[in-house]
């Protein structure tokens, strides 16, 4: 293949999280996808590790087709407490050489939410990350390694396509999965919301912080991304499969 191709991903599982400004106490979740978290996702098929450079893949445009919006939903966990093979304690580390604590952190996620995801760029790169997503390395995850994938990441009918990013999430049937809640299927939306990548940040409709940048990505280092989100209408902009069954 030669010029500009896109790789599709189908993203489905009961539990999500993608999160873009994480600090600490609270673990938060954007209502999609976020760039970092799917390079995170790519690096895993590859068995690439953080010391080695990401910028083959951040240099990749990025789509996201959201089939199902999801449920935003938090939990409240404890980090800490008790005692751990070989330690006498657990706990969060803190300064003045005290005893480590117990931390409460509150968690957000998405429930049942589906994504199509467009990644376009060169076809070689692309062919490879299709080659890798067949068979990974590492475990796939869903922004938490604990959210796993309920089916293949890989889109299953030719995941990279000769085509501009926008063409190729237009061209997948409605839903992408058969993950989709019940109630949706029943009474489709008149729309789907599709966040697509803006190069130009200074026209952007509005920036993220989730393109990596530097050396390597256990930098942890990124910079704004530029996103603008349209609405694309069911059955006229976006096919819909053909009535099934709901299981």
């Amino acid at each position: 293949m030669s010029g500009t191709a896109t790789l599709l991903l189908r993203l489905a599982g009961p539990l999500q999280s993608w999160g873009v400004q994480s600090r600490f106490t609270i673990r938060d979740t954007a209502r999609e996808p976020t760039k970092s978290g799917v390079i995170g996702l790519l690096c895993a098929a590859l068995g690439r590790p953080r010391s080695e450079s990401v910028d083959d893949l951040a240099a990749l445009r990025m789509g996201v087709r959201v089939d199902a919006e999801g449920i935003l939903a938090r939990e409240y966990q404890t980090v800490g407490g008790g005692s751990w093979p070989g330690r006498e304690t657990y706990g969060v580390a803190s300064a003045g050489n005290k005893p480590p604590l117990t931390q409460p952190t509150v968690r957000y996620y998405l429930a049942q939410a589906v994504f199509l995801v467009g990644l376009e760029g060169d076809p070689t790169l692309l062919q490879r990350l299709a080659a890798a997503l067949r068979q990974p390395q590492w475990q796939l995850y869903l922004g938490r390694k604990s959210y796993v994938p309920a089916e293949p990441v890989l889109y299953p009918d030719q995941p990279v396509r000769n085509q501009r990013l926008e063409e190729a999430l237009r061209s997948v049937p409605w839903p992408v999965s058969d993950t989709v809640p019940r109630r949706l299927r029943e009474q489709p939306p008149e729309f789907v919301r599709v966040v697509l990548e803006e190069p130009d940040v200074a026209r952007a409709e509005r920036a993220q912080l989730d393109q990596p940048v530097g050396a390597a990505f256990r930098d942890r280092s990124f910079t704004l991304r530029g996103i603008r989100t349209e609405f694309w209408r069911l059955g006229e902009t976006v096919p819909k499969r053909e009535d099934r069954p709901c299981s």
